[in-house]
């Protein structure tokens, strides 16, 4: 009897701690309450080392020296410097979005950039080992996923050949989405000279209590000049190759212009966050040759610095249309009202999914939100051509697109990096896009979706219960 009493005491005592601890994310509480119930003490125990809030750029901030503040505002003025016209031009006053944009700090809009769009894996990777085959002074690569396939074995022998050719190749891969990468790989890359750093190693991420982040930014930078980011990680499946998929729909970048000096600069602060290494040489951070005309801001985001309030002004700040696409869609309360509120406001509200998912509870805790939303005269569609893995928001003439998917994990659990693009070329290019997805999709109606199984409509409300942990 008493060790019954001591088993419930414990019991209450693990309830009571998820309930302090996570009392102002009351969705992630009810998430971590449910697993408790259903494994009572493994659950805590799962908590214990998977949910602990992220404090490594509390770290950075105090380990902060004054070479990365004097690096950032040289940059800052660099970039303001550049765009000191902006202040005069109506375009700016006359837009909230676009005045509220330019007044952050920390983030400062980049003027005289060149963006070129890629839809296609195949396209992206041509783009990024013609770049690398050029560089001449170093190369800097940051993916989530590296597979040592095809497409993975021509970034690896083109790696080691210009390292062996005197060029400086510093390599950051995720120690979760690349924990199929092998050792051989990695060692071929180091004997040649090659850099190499891992992000969250997953054992040791484990007993630090960490194992729930990722650095999910996809970025290659060469000599500091050109610039690559966007939705791809390397391996065959973002090809079109893996049989589960077929066609791979997705949207990568590539920039040249001072925007790429705060892609550098993201993969620079990563890298000493991996290997404690500061580098600030000004040859990191060359004066820009392009003679672009565009607006690039550049925005990373991570557990301490979140995403979700640019999402959140971009979609309430909307007058005529919202396009999404995303593979996932898992929005926070705040914006499943802002697209509520939005589409009663007469405002076009479109939402391009995948049809065929690669993560099923994710999936169905997507389901879970269409209903309400199509209630709304939010306008759903299922890519039907293939897998779209394209992760764009465009707001009237504003457009925002890189690593960041509209889920729970890319809002407050990843490291990830985005731009928004202010010029309308890059916009219409992307919205020329997202009509062409839409040739290919079936309108999800909300009398056929009404007829959902009880079976699927439990499942969908099970995994939305979950989704503030995913």
């Amino acid at each position: 009897m008493l060790w019954i009493i001591l088993v419930l005491l414990l019991f209450i005592v693990q309830i009571a701690s998820i309930i302090i601890i996570e009392y102002r994310r009351s969705n992630k509480a009810i998430a971590w309450l449910i697993i408790l119930f259903i494994f009572p003490l493994l659950g805590f125990l799962f908590y214990y080392f998977v949910a602990k809030e992220y404090s490594c750029y509390r770290t950075l901030r105090r380990k902060k020296n004054k070479h990365w503040e004097q690096l950032k505002a040289g940059l800052i003025a660099r970039s303001k410097q550049r765009t000191k016209d902006m202040h005069e031009t109506a375009f700016w006053r006359e837009n909230n979005m676009h005045a509220s944009l330019k007044n952050i700090p920390s983030v400062p809009i980049t003027a005289c950039n060149e963006t070129t769009v890629y839809t296609e894996g195949k396209q992206a990777f041509e783009a990024m080992l013609e770049s690398i085959a050029g560089a001449e002074h170093h190369i800097h690569i940051e993916f989530y996923i590296i597979r040592d396939d095809r497409i993975g074995t021509r970034f690896e022998r083109l790696l080691i050949r210009k390292a062996q050719e005197g060029v400086k190749v510093r390599f950051l891969y995720d120690g979760f989405g690349s924990r199929r990468l092998g050792k051989a790989y990695l060692k071929r890359l180091q004997d040649a000279g090659v850099e190499t750093g891992c992000f969250f190693p997953p054992l040791t991420t484990f007993f630090d209590k960490r194992l729930n982040y990722r650095n999910h930014r996809k970025i290659v930078v060469v000599d500091g000049k050109i610039g690559f980011f966007g939705g791809l990680n390397i391996g065959d499946e973002y090809m079109g190759k893996a049989p589960k998929f077929g066609y791979w729909r997705d949207t990568h970048f590539s920039l040249k212009g001072d925007a790429v000096l705060w892609i550098q600069y993201t993969f620079l602060i990563d890298w000493y966050l991996v290997k404690e290494q500061i580098i600030t040489d000004s040859a990191y951070y060359p004066v820009q040759e392009s003679q672009g005309r565009e607006w690039v801001q550049i925005v990373k985001s991570g557990p301490d610095e979140t995403i979700l309030e640019l999402i959140f002004s971009l979609i309430v700040s909307a007058k005529k249309r919202i396009y999404i696409e995303t593979p996932y869609f898992v929005p926070d309360p705040g914006v499943l009202l802002a697209l509520k509120t939005a589409v009663i406001s007469g405002i076009d509200v479109r939402i391009i999914i995948p049809s065929v998912p690669d993560k099923k509870l994710v999936y169905y805790a997507s389901l879970s939100y269409v209903k309400e939303l199509l209630q709304a005269g939010v306008r759903f569609y299922c890519y039907q051509k293939g897998f779209i893995h394209a992760k764009v928001i465009i707001s009237d003439d504003l457009a925002c697109s890189g690593s960041s998917n509209m889920d729970m994990r890319s809002f407050c659990g990843q490291f990830e990096l985005n731009a928004v693009f202010f010029d309308g070329k890059v916009v219409k290019r992307l919205v020329q896009d997202f009509y062409r997805d839409l040739s290919v999709s079936n309108e999800m109606l909300l009398s056929e979706f009404e007829k959902r199984s009880t079976m699927q409509k439990m499942k969908e409300v099970f995994a939305r219960l979950l989704s503030p942990m995913f």
